[in-house]
């Protein structure tokens, strides 16, 4: 008998399982949520294996759901020393590289930014041969000054010829051991966004090693000697090799986790999850046991990317939400939250903020704390306020469905304690065993994929063989992650037509996934 532990980290509390290979729950821990991250997971770690009482030598997987990189961004901390090259003049020079970033993350990486000659057209033509001995300057000059690189090519998508060059140069120069970021590798056709991607990549590079490194050896002070993987933002894993590569895939990893815990859980591969968290509600869309992607440019930190992130609408409301009632009666819900502070500050514990909590508990809606500590409240102003709370809930999901039609809602998290059994545009309501801690489950049950996006000129081998190209293309990236060759299975697989490109192009997009390798 083998064991994995899945560790997810939210605002609000880190939560921990202990399964066996039949996916059987062992054990099961929330811990509040630390300011440095790396304290709660190790809590919520040593607390998992007490309880399970196993033989720590059969533990044998470990998978992350990390908000190190988001925190990194939002917070502008302890981020790369990057360069920022962008291979694309002369066609560029009009709009130069981070533009539309935030000023406070601008100052941090606009120190060695270069725009070289190069790139490509739509339809793969050279704009300009690529200018070699610029990039050899370049990086004689950012020898020493820099721990990361971030390149970007126009239509790279297309043609990555001119950014594989200029890694190599970069990597001649500054040794093998340097980080290069390239964007065909992380974001799709649009250049500032797929630009922005990249350079964000580059630059939390570091936390992801160390936050790597923190965990393996939190592992092994505990005498566990296990594969360590990390949960990317499509709902499956990556090995930490992969993870140091493309630490931005991180970001957004706890709601997928969630999902694919909820799809789990409930023995669903179609349906809504609502995840009630102490701070936030996400909604999320399942298809086929993954989280629906979405397809517009999402803002992380302020800074608007291009690469693929989970379709998700989230609200202001978790059990920490901070109720505000006012003299006349009127009153607001969050969007703020106690967080994890809500074991000091919510009333059915003790203290003196009214949070989304106390209003379930004096409503008998759910059993938390002491009762009699919110007893005095109005109850027919606690009942307006409850029923705003599931009118939040109950918009988010509408806002999710494609059709008028009902559908499954998974309730998970800690919070969804709050929600009633019954909500509208929901088919049936159902609130799975340990759906407090599905988002560890969703880290510790997932498989490890591979992706490729780009754009394929039909003409040059036909659709058929391009698609076969591309499912190759896909497969070898999840053999990379960390996936066993023979379970690997092909997903989810787009193409789209790009009228507008010569030699009858086509945007393809495919995804692999299979069980991760012990080896």
């Amino acid at each position: 008998m083998s064991y994995r532990i899945g560790i997810d980290v939210g605002g609000t509390h880190t939560d921990a399982v202990l399964l066996d290979e039949k996916y059987q729950v062992i054990s099961e821990t929330k811990t509040p949520t630390t300011a440095d991250v790396s304290t709660g997971i190790y809590q919520a770690m040593r607390e998992v294996i007490r309880k399970a009482g196993v033989p720590r030598e059969k533990i044998r997987y470990a998978m992350l759901g990390t908000t190190h990189c988001t925190n990194a961004i939002v917070e502008r901390k302890r981020l790369n020393k990057v360069a920022v090259i962008r291979i694309g003049a002369p066609a560029t020079l009009a709009v130069k590289p981070l533009v539309g970033i935030p000023e406070d993350l601008r100052v941090q990486l606009e120190k060695y930014v270069y725009i070289v000659r190069g790139g490509h057209e739509f339809d793969g033509r050279e704009i300009a041969p690529l200018d070699v001995e610029h990039l050899y300057r370049v990086a004689n000059e950012i020898k020493g000054k820099v721990d990361s690189v971030a390149i970007t090519s126009v239509f790279a998508p297309v043609s990555k010829n001119h950014e594989q060059k200029a890694a190599e140069i970069i990597r001649e120069v500054l040794g093998s051991g340097i980080a290069v970021s390239l964007s065909h590798e992380i974001g799709s056709v649009g250049l500032l966004e797929r630009e922005n991607a990249t350079i964000l990549n580059a630059a939390v590079v570091n936390v992801a090693k160390t936050a790597a490194e923190g965990f393996i050896n939190a592992l092994k002070a505990e005498g566990i000697n296990a594969k360590v993987f990390f949960g990317q933002n499509d709902g499956t894993l990556m090995n930490v090799e992969y993870a140091m590569k493309y630490p931005i895939l991180t970001i957004s990893c706890g709601p997928t986790n969630s999902i694919r815990g909820a799809s789990y859980l409930a023995k669903l591969s179609d349906a809504l999850v609502v995840d009630v968290g102490g701070t936030t509600t996400d909604i999320g869309v399942l298809i086929h046991s993954f989280p629906r992607e979405s397809s517009l440019a999402v803002e992380i930190g302020g800074v608007r990317t291009n690469f693929r992130m989970p379709d998700l609408v989230s609200i202001g409301l978790g059990g920490g939400t901070i109720i505000r009632v006012q003299k006349d009666g009127s009153f607001t819900i969050g969007p703020d939250s106690v967080g994890y502070e809500l074991p000091e500050k919510g009333m059915v514990f003790g203290g003196d903020t009214l949070t989304a909590t106390d209003v379930a508990v004096a409503l008998g809606k759910a059993n938390i704390g002491d009762p009699q500590k919110v007893a005095h409240l109005d109850k027919g102003l606690l009942k307006q306020i409850y029923q705003k709370m599931v009118e939040m809930v109950e918009e988010a999901i509408d806002k999710m469905k494609t059709s008028t039609d009902p559908v499954p809602v998974i309730l998970v998290g800690g919070g969804s304690v709050l929600l009633p059994d019954q909500l509208k545009g929901a088919s049936k309501v159902i609130r799975p065993d340990h759906f407090g801690v599905a988002n560890a489950i969703g880290a510790a049950i997932a498989q490890v994929s591979g992706q490729v996006e780009r754009v394929f000129t039909l003409d040059e081998l036909g659709r058929e063989k391009t698609l076969e190209l591309a499912k190759k293309m896909a497969i070898d990236e999840a053999v990379k992650a960390g996936a066993k060759p023979e379970t690997i299975e092909i997903v989810d697989m787009e193409d789209v037509p790009l009228a507008y490109l010569p030699g009858n192009a086509a945007r393809v997009r495919v995804k692999a996934a299979g069980v991760l390798s012990a080896s």
